[in-house]
């Protein structure tokens, strides 16, 4: 089963997929985190650690940044937390690579448990990088809607199933 949670930061997604990945696992799921931890950025390092915190040993977690194909396979369980930080970690990659890595997870026999934060309900960002995340999001987004099994849009904490 592949399931989507998406909304704003800070809205309770990465909880309640967390809760879901423990639903459909039947072994310890695999927590794979996106962020790249090369950068020096401290309130980063905090909700790294808030994360970590939160999941305690439920998880086994994996670290990876731009491939996930690398890491899912099959029969088991993953909560990839957040697709966002995948994006900007592969913005230079053209949008046809990105998409097929996600076709090819479509593919495999394994329960993946997408967080992507929702960015698009905005204006047009000024500067090309913060438009092309924009956009990235957006393809990426329409795309994980479209082979996930279940989408669910989280506001407040609350949760709404949309597919």
């Amino acid at each position: 089963m592949k399931v989507l949670y998406f909304g704003g930061q800070k809205s309770g997604k990465s909880n309640l997929a967390e809760l879901k990945a423990l639903s459909l696992a039947s072994n310890k799921p695999f927590y794979i985190a996106t962020y790249d931890n090369s950068y020096d950025d401290k309130e980063m390092h905090k909700r790294v650690d808030k994360h970590k915190k939160s999941r305690e040993d439920n998880f086994t977690t994996l670290e990876e940044s731009k491939d996930l194909t690398k890491l899912i396979k099959e029969k088991e369980t993953y909560l990839v937390d957040c697709i966002s930080m995948w994006i900007f970690n592969n913005i230079e990659k053209e949008e046809e690579e990105l998409l097929k890595q996600l076709e090819t997870l479509d593919q495999l026999d394994c329960n993946i448990v997408f967080v992507l934060n929702e960015v698009t309900s905005g204006v047009i960002p000024f500067d090309k990088d913060s438009r092309r995340f924009v956009d990235l999001t957006g393809i990426i987004g329409q795309k994980l809607a479209k082979i996930c099994d279940e989408v669910y849009e989280v506001k407040f904490g609350l949760e709404s199933r949309l597919k």
